[in-house]
């Protein structure tokens, strides 16, 4: 009798998740320039590895995704932020 009630089922609408529509950030707030020597602001634009976050997950248009890498392997070159990392936030 118990395993009747569990399998009931209601007819309720199913759940849709709404997608926020991504942005870019630097546009939005006219950033023209992504420094390189702020390792806390660029510390948001990677993982726990420590690897770039994609512009497919972060929303950054291809202009600025370009500028956000330079930045980084250019911090990383001054041993800024690391290569690679087991837990970096």
């Amino acid at each position: 009798m118990a395993q009747n009630q569990s399998e009931i089922r209601y007819l309720t609408p199913p759940t849709v998740e709404i997608k926020k529509k991504k942005y870019c950030r630097f546009r939005k707030n006219r950033i023209k320039y992504i420094d390189y020597k702020d390792p806390e602001f660029l510390k948001k634009l990677l993982n726990e590895q420590g690897k770039i976050l994609p512009k497919r997950l972060t929303g950054t248009s291809l202009k600025f995704q370009r500028k956000i890498s330079r930045a980084i392997k250019r911090s990383r070159h001054l041993a800024m932020l690391p290569y690679v990392t087991d837990l970096l936030k």
